[in-house]
């Protein structure tokens, strides 16, 4: 039997290091350098599903392996690019010495190495971005950016876009498969970005502005200014933003993904939902509406719809596992929050949580926008608020040949001069957008019946949908 992929790390990071010993012509090292190469891409890829499987925080253990794959990647894209520096070395009719390829090997690797850091939602190793940005402008001073190397697909380009295009799609507010999800995307779409001038990106949406000598990745000109006397890169992600909503539209006129080219994911409710925030974001990054404020006090947290459902019909947490969080700062619309003590449960971005403070009856009902773990001790939250409370319900539903199926969801009332419709709150994927009349049975003093339609999707993620909702006005 083959072995796992973890257990080939130790090794493959061993011959690695054993290479700078190694003596021989410079062909015979970039031949040895170009079988550890293939072998190492090949056990990191093998090993991604599992990453998207880790809970935050990622337990020590995975950890461990984790930085164990990032260090082989970083010698990986060091010593390729090691090959590229000493000129006089080349061979011109050796194809394991020639520079475009070894170009792109050091971008990939360093492109998987912070794509690695997205999906355990760590912050991206000291110095990564900016050797990447550093790795391709000797690309193109070599003028090989367009150059795709043998054995390969895509042009070095693409590879630098396809990484750059990634850190503008916030991946803090995205799950490990998520993560993956808009890898693949910006693989196959990553040439509809547009380099643009400094001009241009002052005015148009979905503007972004890389600088080169900064270890950063692309930042929005609509959230901060770019510098006037650093030699910065501008470009546009309007035409990609665009062919997003015609992709978007595709899926929900029922046109498969494979046939337009997307991963699987994109067939499924969360794989929309990650597709429509980007869209927007790409749109309109408009501005924060509210100024946060630093705090400093405790607040209990329970995870769930489940969990929501038994706090706001209960009101008693006994039945409930909660957490204790720190609220380091907070507006009028949400907070961040450290993780303090407690079994936190599951807890993902995308998820709903409920919080209290101090002697508050009511629960808040937020929903968890982005997550940031940098040890296995540490884990912070951004909560957008959602509803100073919920009702529990009971949604039926009609299931072909099996009777009726009984749900757990959560009605969220309608705030005045922010939304004039009700919120449903049910686990992702349970409705479909043809569902037209629903039928909740809300317990309190007494049993109320309500028959309610959807009138639009008002959020996707991979643990919950969120539906506007209003009365069925066919039944008064």
């Amino acid at each position: 039997m083959a072995p796992h992929p973890a257990e080939e790390f130790p090794s493959l990071r061993a011959q690695v290091k054993a290479w700078h010993e190694v003596g021989g012509s410079p062909q015979q090292r970039a031949l040895a350098l170009d079988g550890l190469y293939e072998r190492s891409a090949k056990v990191v890829a093998a090993l991604l599903p599992e990453l998207t499987e880790l809970t935050l925080p990622i337990p020590r253990k995975s950890r461990r392996l984790v930085r164990s794959v990032l260090d082989l990647l970083q010698m990986l894209a060091d010593d390729t690019l090691a090959i590229v520096e000493d000129v006089a070395r080349y061979d011109a009719t050796d194809r394991n010495q020639a520079p475009d390829l070894a170009l792109w090997r050091s971008l990939h690797a360093l492109a998987q190495q912070l794509m690695i850091s997205h999906l355990i939602a760590s912050p991206a190793p000291t110095g990564a971005w900016q050797q990447l940005h550093q790795t391709y402008a000797r690309a193109r001073d070599r003028r090989l950016e367009a150059a795709i190397p043998r054995g390969q697909s895509r042009k070095l380009q693409h590879i630098y876009h396809a990484a750059i295009l990634l850190g503008c799609a916030q991946p803090a507010s995205l799950t490990a498969r998520e993560v993956l999800f808009l890898a693949a995307y910006f693989e196959r779409f990553a040439g509809q970005i547009e380099t643009i001038s400094a001009e241009a990106a002052a005015t148009a949406p979905g503007s972004f502005w890389v600088d080169p000598t900064r270890d950063a990745p692309a930042l929005p000109f609509s959230r901060k200014l770019a510098p006037s006397t650093a030699p910065l890169e501008y470009f546009s992600c309007a035409r990609l933003g665009l062919l997003l909503k015609t992709q978007i539209a595709q899926l929900n006129a029922g046109t498969p993904a494979e046939e337009i080219g997307l991963p699987e994911l994109a067939s499924a409710p969360a794989g929309v939902g990650v597709l429509r925030r980007l869209a927007g974001r790409w749109s309109d990054f408009g501005k924060r509406r509210f100024h946060r404020r630093r705090q400093g006090y405790r607040t209990v947290l329970g995870t769930g719809i489940d969990g929501l459902w038994q706090l706001s019909k209960e009101g008693d947490s006994a039945a409930v596992e909660l957490s204790s969080w720190m609220i380091t700062n907070e507006s009028p619309d949400g907070y961040a929050i450290r993780h303090v003590a407690g079994k936190i449960g599951t807890l993902s971005v995308g998820n709903v949580v409920a919080v209290r403070t101090g002697d508050e009856k009511n629960w808040q009902i937020c929903m968890v926008r982005w997550a940031v773990s940098e040890n296995p001790e540490d884990l912070e939250l951004g909560l957008q608020i959602l509803a100073p409370k919920a009702v529990a319900a009971i949604l039926a539903r009609p299931v072909e040949g099996e009777g009726t199926e009984h749900l757990r969801v959560l009605v969220l009332p309608e705030i005045p001069l922010l939304r004039t419709s009700q919120l449903l709150v049910v686990a992702s994927g349970v409705l479909t957008q043809n569902n037209e009349k629903l039928v909740l049975v809300i317990e309190d003093e007494n049993l109320v019946v309500r028959e309610v339609t959807s009138i639009g999707i008002d959020e996707q993620t991979g643990s919950v949908d969120i539906l506007s909702i209003e009365p069925d006005k066919r039944h008064f």
